[in-house]
């Protein structure tokens, strides 16, 4: 048997509208959305914490609804439509979210926030929840290693009736 050259797989085009605006990459195919989003586009406000799926910190919106970042192949998403963190706002004005998140004090050291804002939006937009203890609930895939949860539950049941004023 004679030397076999192994090559690495060839780089795969991907189209997703981030943002708002439409962006076509191409990415080896076991790029994740995570590192598409932080190392192709510079969107360093989704962040990178457990790289396993257990702590939220990397959830952005696909398609209106909230993933885990870290766990989805950015090839998978082809075609689809990406939020993060910094796609929420309007120009100057923050989505109800963010400025709920703001007047509640709903951070300490900030690392989870994004995912913790995104994952909110999404739970809103979902229409699930309707009490304290669902938001509670349908929030426990995004740690706070610091104990925000409090402010980030108040500012949750804010945006949801700002949101959702019928709730």
């Amino acid at each position: 048997m004679g030397d076999v050259a192994v090559g690495l797989p060839p780089l795969q085009r991907v189209t997703l509208t981030i943002n708002g605006a439409e962006k076509q990459l191409e990415v080896a195919p076991w790029t994740s959305l995570l590192d598409l989003l932080r190392e192709y586009l510079d969107l360093t406000g989704t962040k990178k914490g457990c790289d396993h799926g257990q702590c939220g910190a990397c959830t952005v919106l696909v398609d209106g609804k909230r993933i885990n970042s870290c766990l989805t192949l950015a090839v998978m998403k082809d075609g689809c439509e990406i939020t993060t963190v910094e796609g929420l706002s309007k120009g100057d004005q923050l989505h109800p979210v963010q400025e709920a998140f703001i007047e509640h004090d709903a951070f300490q050291c900030g690392y989870c926030t994004p995912g913790q804002i995104c994952s909110a939006v999404g739970l809103i937009n979902e229409g699930h929840a309707k009490t304290t203890d669902d938001i509670r609930e349908l929030m426990s895939g995004n740690i706070c290693r610091c104990g925000a949860y409090p402010g980030i539950v108040a500012a949750v049941e804010q945006a949801l009736k700002v949101c959702q004023p019928n709730q």
